[in-house]
């Protein structure tokens, strides 16, 4: 049996994978995966618990035992409850960048991640699915922006949210992050083999998902 199509798109954070990949996958009628989601939920999980980051072992049998989330629209639901806004904190989301950086922690979300692949397709975002969990991917899509674009948004979302904080602590968070995510040694972030690349610096989240989903209809139409 053929597997169901996928298109993934990677990217850096901020550079607005989530919105344009939930706008294609509408579109398209596909599923659709956050894969950055998982990860903070199993930094939600971590904290919780009162378990270190850096304790790969515990934060890895966290990460098996994670109730499978449900995206609809742009909530997420874990265990049944509404949980955007509460993995959406700069804290959750700096304590996600470490935990993501344990090669346990990835490899024991790697299967969940592909269970996500299902009729009639898939659009997976995050900083691997074309390069690792993903690599047969139909369309690869490298999602970038500049530092400056990307620590904007961010700003309004969590300015839109209530969330306090300020464009110069994010410009350096996402420094940092970027820096993280690209020197780990287990799948970091990098424009995968054959990745069409789409910097949104000028352009709206509904423009680069036309885009998106033009590219995928015309090599599958």
């Amino acid at each position: 049996m053929t597997p169901a199509p996928v298109i993934a798109i990677d990217g850096p954070s901020a550079s607005g994978k989530g919105t344009v990949a939930q706008r294609v996958a509408n579109a398209l009628g596909f599923h659709y995966l956050n894969s950055g989601a998982l990860y903070r939920l199993v930094a939600l999980a971590v904290t919780r618990k009162g378990i270190a980051a850096s304790d790969e072992a515990a934060a890895a049998a966290v990460a098996l035992d994670l109730p499978v989330p449900r995206f609809e629209g742009d909530e997420i639901f874990f265990e049944e409850r509404p949980v955007g806004e509460l993995i959406a904190t700069e804290q959750c989301s700096a304590a996600a960048s470490h935990v993501a950086a344990l090669p346990k922690v990835r490899q024991a979300l790697l299967e969940r991640q592909r269970a996500f692949r299902r009729p009639p397709g898939l659009v997976a975002e995050g900083r691997d699915m074309g390069s690792i969990v993903f690599p047969d991917a139909g369309l690869k899509v490298f999602l970038t922006a500049s530092l400056e674009a990307r620590a904007d948004r961010r700003h309004k979302q969590l300015k839109e949210k209530g969330i306090a904080a300020t464009l110069a602590g994010l410009l350096q968070d996402l420094r940092e992050r970027d820096a993280r995510d690209a020197s780990r040694s287990v799948a970091p972030l990098k424009q995968s083999p054959g990745a069409r690349v789409l910097d949104t610096t000028s352009l709206s989240a509904a423009q680069a998902a036309a885009l998106i989903e033009g590219w995928y209809r015309g090599a599958n139409g």
